[in-house]
């Protein structure tokens, strides 16, 4: 008891001087969940895509080698979910190339009605998760390579842990702004290979209304915003460092009113980010969706040397404002049946060719598949243009139900924009002067 009370007295004192901060998690010993004889682990492994969190996959662990011959999609049963594939690793990942080992991997439909980790609701209205819990069935036997067998079972095997895939690789903090007083919690995607004598290019991403929380990893689990350019794919075509602010109060409005979190935000790249890290100045970029989106054009027409490019998904702004960021390199995307960013950005790009931009434009269908998108992004990357507009034609996001309401194109509008082939390659290739 004397050393419980010690433990707690001398984290309370880390805690009040900052080296330990609020966003630490402390592991406590708890009491482990009982196995049959011969599994240690199981582990739910979540992945985050545009239509958010979920779990792709289970690994089992065992004390011995497992034979992959002998294992079949039936071996498992999962809980509200389809199981696609059962094989044995040795290594506790997916692979294509299966072996004996001790770990075998259950891989499930990620089209299951179940799949998606977020309660049911409204994008703008709240945004909750679901425990990330799978249960198990053993319906054959499990032969191992030493002779030894696991006879199947009724027990239901619950996961004793969780691997939350590109999430676990941002590092969370907080970054208090001396110039506004405001505090702005913040993931950072730092690059796997880090070196301080190279530069590194920055993507700031901002999340909509539908995320406001306290919780800092919030806006990494409801759509893939900031995670597309943090997958290994997309860091080893262009290696950079990921920033994704969780806010817990509205930022901006359609009234026009903008809350200090914008300038504090742009105060954390610019008097400390910069400063702490190898960032390339010349390589700053700006995305956002809804309320991120808005921003976004806020922050290009009130610091229009800030950014190298920026791409504007599912939002709008007063045009009469936007004049600042004719020069500006943006990439938007809406839907046509989104009633108020569709009409918003036609009203901003028509302002903005009056001051001088050049204007490119295109309509998609939103179930274009990766070669259709990116013929078109090529297309309207190759017209001279410092702002390409695109549009996706309503009724046709793939995401949505044939019946959706009215606002379900607006939010489903970011299922699709982070997924699309050519338009982060056209972003990165945009430099300041």
């Amino acid at each position: 008891m004397k050393k419980i009370l010690l433990f707690l007295t001398i984290f309370s004192m880390l805690l009040s001087t900052g080296i330990i901060s609020a966003e630490s998690t402390i592991t406590l010993k708890t009491e482990k969940i009982k196995y049959p004889r011969g599994i240690r682990n199981v582990t739910s492994v979540t992945e985050v895509f545009g239509t958010g969190q979920q779990i792709t996959h289970i690994i089992l662990e065992f004390n011995e080698k497992v034979v992959n011959s002998q294992l079949t999609k039936n071996t498992f049963t999962v809980s509200d979910r389809t199981v696609e594939k059962i094989y044995s690793n040795d290594r506790p990942e997916r692979t294509d190339i299966v072996k004996d080992g001790r770990y075998v991997i259950i891989e499930l439909n990620p089209k299951d009605n179940g799949a998606s980790l977020r309660l049911e609701g409204n994008d703008e209205v709240g945004f909750q998760m679901k425990k990330a819990t799978s249960k198990i069935t053993q319906k054959e036997d499990i032969l191992f390579t030493n002779g030894k067998k696991l006879e199947k079972s009724i027990a239901i095997l619950e996961n004793n842990k969780i691997r939350n895939l590109i999430v676990e690789n941002f590092k969370q903090f907080v970054y208090k702004d001396p110039k506004t007083g405001t505090s702005v919690k913040y993931n950072l995607y730092i690059p796997k290979n880090y070196d301080k004598n190279k530069k590194y290019p920055l993507v700031l991403f901002m999340h909509d209304m539908g995320v406001l929380s306290e919780d800092t990893k919030t806006t990494l689990l409801q759509g893939n915003g900031a995670i597309s350019f943090a997958t290994p794919e997309e860091q080893a075509r262009h290696e950079a460092f990921v920033l994704a602010p969780q806010y817990s109060r509205q930022v901006v409005d359609d009234n026009g009113d903008i809350t200090s979190d914008l300038d504090a935000t742009v105060n954390l790249i610019r008097d400390y980010l910069l400063l702490k890290y190898s960032i390339d100045e010349k390589k700053l970029y700006a995305t956002g969706q809804s309320m991120g989106g808005m921003m976004a054009i806020v922050m290009n027409y009130k610091y229009p040397e800030l950014f190298a490019a920026s791409y504007l998904v599912a939002c709008q702004w007063d045009p009469k404002e936007v004049s600042t960021m004719a020069k500006n390199n943006l990439w938007i995307t809406v839907s046509t049946g989104d009633v108020k960013a569709y009409p918003g950005m036609n009203a901003i790009t028509s302002e903005l060719i009056k001051r001088g931009a050049a204007v490119a434009k295109d309509t998609w269908r939103a179930d274009y598949t990766d070669a259709q998108f990116l013929e078109g992004a090529r297309k309207v990357i190759a017209q001279k243009s410092n702002i390409k507009y695109t549009t996706l034609e309503k009724g046709t996001n793939p995401y949505l139900p044939k019946d959706a309401n009215p606002g379900s194109e607006h939010s489903g509008t970011w299922k699709v924009a982070y997924n699309i082939p050519g338009i982060k390659d056209w972003m990165f290739l945009q430099a300041k002067q």
